[in-house]
């Protein structure tokens, strides 16, 4: 089971991406659990400085972006 985490502080890009998160992982049919990080502490954890970002299984793949839920499900694949 992959781990997709939305890391961001809540602003409206970062709702919209753990959006097309969700509808990625039902797109894709892979089984994931999306979480959404909001504690500053941990999202400069990931080495992110420009939210909203985008990792999968720990390691960050998108900052700064609001990617669609097809480019993310490739991500998935």
């Amino acid at each position: 089971m992959k781990l997709i985490q939305v890391l961001g502080p809540g602003c409206s890009k970062c709702e919209k991406l753990k959006h097309n998160a969700e509808e990625a992982v039902r797109q894709s049919g892979v089984e994931a659990i999306v979480e959404k990080i909001t504690d500053i502490n941990v999202i400069t954890g990931f080495g992110v400085m420009m939210t909203p970002a985008l990792a999968v299984d720990g390691e960050v793949k998108i900052v700064g972006k609001v990617p669609s839920a097809n480019e993310i499900a490739k991500l998935l694949a």
